[in-house]
Parts: structure tokens; sequence; C-alpha cells
């Protein structure tokens, strides 16, 4: 039977070193928005769906990877993490911009910030679930997919060589891909579970801000996007000092409707809505739940 959205897809616990042990497989982390597609059978729906990894559907803001999803072969459903490249770097800001954009700006977007979508995994092909079967096979079968379709639908790079993958570890934060993601190369696609393992450079990245707390002169916390992910999360209190710099920053731009996001030992707390413009510098710490803090905001480009 065709696998259908909502999907829950496959995630990874963060490790210190680069594993070595046989039998792994390595892949460049791409730090984009994840996201499953979904080519519908003809006569069976929308023909494509895309999927982001809360289970929100976003086909309507990405036009230009609906059109090119439509060349797959029905029954096909690829998990991987759409990006858009500025100035030969991944630009997350760029990609969280589109990913918010309104069915009427989707398309203007669509031409001005062209996106990518970097596929690392195949779900279904012919309307067969393929998650049982170990990695191997699957990446195989994603590789004959998409060996004739072309950007801007490609396979992510593959190695099982820990030399070469040390060498993209060292050289490849040129781009904007801060890390790996190791799996095991007998291993079944485990749907919500921390089942593969990745490695990154630092344990701080860029988040998009996505809204605000308190007031918007002094907001009291930050509400932000991280990359490979699209739930928004609300950040620990600001110190004083970058409370004024936010309340500048936010100053620039209008808020949009309410909204609530989690807050770590607060629950759901609301929120405004602000337009996806700043990115903030922050580091995440896991005690029993993760807590974002927001280390400072960073200069447009």
């Amino acid at each position: 039977m065709m696998l259908k959205p909502p999907l829950k897809v496959a995630l990874a616990q963060t490790v210190d070193a680069l594993p070595r042990e046989a039998g792994l497989a390595y892949e460049p982390k791409f730090d984009g928005h994840r996201m499953v597609i979904f080519r519908e059978a003809e006569g069976e729906g929308p023909g494509v769906v895309l999927q982001a990894r809360s289970g929100r559907i976003v086909t309507t803001a990405f036009p230009d990877l609906v059109a090119a999803a439509r060349e797959l072969p029905d029954g096909t459903v690829l998990d991987g993490e759409v990006v858009v490249w500025r100035e030969g770097r991944i630009d997350f800001a760029a990609v969280q911009g589109r990913a918010a954009a309104t069915p009427g700006r989707a398309p203007g977007l669509a031409r001005r910030l062209p996106a990518s979508y970097a596929a690392f995994d195949v779900l279904a092909a012919d309307g067969a679930d393929l998650r049982p079967r170990r990695y191997a096979d699957r990446r195989e079968r994603l590789v004959e997919l998409l060996a004739e379709l072309g950007p801007p639908i490609q396979h992510v790079p593959m190695t099982t060589d820990p030399e070469l993958a040390a060498t993209w570890y060292e050289t490849l934060p040129e781009i904007g891909i801060e890390g790996l993601v190791v799996k095991r190369l007998d291993q079944p696609y485990k749907a919500g579970t921390r089942a593969w393992r990745k490695i990154r450079h630092t344990d701080t990245w860029d988040a998009v801000v996505v809204g605000f707390t308190g007031a918007q002169q002094r907001p009291a916390s930050l509400v932000v996007v991280l990359p490979d992910d699209d739930t928004p999360v609300v950040s620990s209190p600001l110190p004083p000092a970058l409370r004024v710099r936010a309340g500048a920053a936010l100053a620039a731009l209008t808020p949009g409707e309410a909204d609530t996001a989690m807050a770590v030992g607060l629950g759901e707390v609301p929120y405004r809505r602000v337009p996806p413009e700043l990115t903030a510098e922050v580091a995440t710490g896991t005690t029993r739940h993760t807590v974002t803090t927001v280390l400072r905001l960073k200069e447009p480009r």
C-alpha cells in the first residue's frame, strides 16, 4: 500500500567522534529544511505532496520542487533536505524564508531563490514500502531512481571509507556543510527513532528567528527554527544587552499573527510571529530537555 503523509522521519543522535567500526556508511549533513516527497500515482491525489519533518504539508511553498518531483516514477517517496545555495554556500535563512512563503509569494521566491533537494533515502518505490529493507539496498535503489533525473533533485554523496569521510568532515564546512550522518549498512529505516548518528564541528549553528515573546522593543525570548527542523522553539530568556539588540532588530519587522511554541519547563507559550529575515547564532544543551540559547544576532548578508 502506498505510503501517505504524515510520516514520522528517522532521526540521528549526536556523537563526539567519527565512528569507524565495520559496516558503516557516511553522508554529508545538509543543514536545510527536512522534507519528504510523495510522488503519487496519477488519479490518486494531487500528484506531488511535500511534507516537513513536523508533518506539516508545505507543497505550495515549493512550486519548483513540485514541478521537478513530477518526473519521479509514480509511487516514489523520498526523504531528504531542501537547501538554497547562495554564493556557493548553503543559506539556511533563505530556505526557511522559502518554507514560510504564502502561496502568492512562493512562485516569485522560487525564481529568485531556487531550491535544491538533497535526497538521502527512498522510503517507497513503485508503491512498495522499502523502510524494512536494509540501508544498503535502499541506497542502491535511490541512486537508480535519481540517476537520470538531475538537478534540482539529487542524491547526497555517500562513502563507506572512513578516511574519505574524515576528509569530507574537515573540508566541506567551507560550503556550509557542518558535519556527517553515519548509518549502518544493514539498518532498516526506523521512523521516529534516533538510530542514525551525526557528528558536527560545533555545538552552535545558525537559526532563523520567526517570532518573539514579551514586548517587541525588549523581547523576553526569541522563537527560532533550527536547521533540519521546522518546529518553532522558544529560546531561554535573553540577557539584558541582547534584549536591547534584539529589540532594535525586530523594530524593522512587522509582527504577524499570535501563535504558540514550546518553551522548556513552561510548555506551550504565546508569541508573535515575524517574517523570517533575522538569523541568530544559537547553542543547544542537553539536560532532561534541550535548551536553546541565543548567543548573538547575526548581521544580514
